[in-house]
């Protein structure tokens, strides 16, 4: 019993030291039925969502109003990460907005790229720690993003 609530308070610290942007509060839903969010159908594909998307308000904000990337990476199964660079943060304290290119979030300023298929980790560029992932849930036909 020790044991494995010690093993469990480690894993935590190490989930910890990777996620150094500043936890927000988030949690939205989305309906692939809507056009807005059609993109998502399709694994491969993401979409941006932001307190001013389609109403959704100050749950999908993400980070410094930065927002969330919603990603569907195999059939039935959704990533999502907030858009916020995490080696801007520890280096300067600077919240600046990664854009996507295909399957990468690209930090515009540092250069760091992030896979979305990897849950975020970086695969080139300076940065050393992942992209803020968010809990999902898919119950068709709505996808649910949350910490």
């Amino acid at each position: 019993m020790v044991t494995t609530i010690l093993f469990t308070a480690l894993q935590g610290c190490e989930r910890n030291k990777n996620d150094v942007i500043p936890d927000v509060y988030v949690n939205f839903n989305i309906s692939l039925n809507d056009p807005q969010f059609s993109d998502l159908t399709a694994p491969g594909n993401y979409i941006f969502v932001d307190a001013q998307t389609n109403n959704i308000g100050q749950g999908a904000a993400g980070y410094a109003g930065n927002g969330i990337i919603v990603y569907h990476a195999l059939e039935g199964e959704f990533l999502a990460f907030d858009r916020t660079c995490p080696h801007d943060y520890v280096t300067s304290g600077k919240a600046i907005r990664v854009d996507v290119d295909g399957i990468y979030a690209i930090c515009p300023l540092c250069g760091t790229t992030y896979a979305l298929p990897s849950f975020g980790t970086p695969a080139s560029g300076p940065g050393r720690y992942p992209l803020k992932n968010y809990r999902t849930g898919f119950t068709p036909p709505y996808v649910r993003v949350w910490n």
